[in-house]
């Protein structure tokens, strides 16, 4: 089986959870088997973990706009239960970003239809299941600084590699 390391060498950031780790929300993991075997040396993160949150925690979605209001101040991420935990988004966010900056990542490979991660798609704000087109706040403040973004369902596509 062929291993993808990127153009150069270059690391890949990839969602914690998707590598195996318990730190999503429902303090569970999301293994995913093909990255795990076809990422060498993936710069694991968890932006929610990263911004304070604890695991596991309370499900959050995106209120009153896309990812890229929340990152302008113009909408907000809202737990289940009503507590308002945008800043914890938006700060797990940038210390993501800057993890990548660091490790010199241009590559991201997230965990699809999370407030943080999703790349895709999301969920609407509803609690009710219900996934619209956007993408996590992790997503775009990444995108606005040039890194590539994929999710599980769509990394193999990456040309890169």
């Amino acid at each position: 089986m062929e291993r993808f390391y990127g153009t150069n060498n270059e690391k890949v950031l990839v969602s914690a959870c998707l590598m195996g780790e318990k730190c999503r929300y429902d303090g569970d993991d999301c293994l995913n088997s093909d990255i795990v075997k076809k990422i060498d040396n993936p710069v694991l993160c968890c932006p929610e973990v990263m911004g304070g949150l604890p695991t596991p925690r309370v499900p959050a979605e995106i209120i009153g706009g896309n990812a890229d209001d929340v990152l302008d101040g113009q909408a907000q991420v809202i737990t289940i239960t009503g507590k308002a935990v945008t800043s914890e988004f938006i700060a797990g966010a940038y210390q993501t970003l800057k993890l990548a900056k660091e490790k010199q990542v241009s590559i991201a490979i997230l965990k699809e239809e999370s407030p943080s991660c999703g790349s895709c798609s999301v969920y609407d704000g509803s609690f009710t299941g219900n996934k619209i087109i956007g993408t996590g706040i992790t997503t775009a403040l990444l995108r606005r600084h040039g890194i590539r973004v994929y999710s599980e369902e769509n990394f193999e596509s990456i040309h890169e590699f």
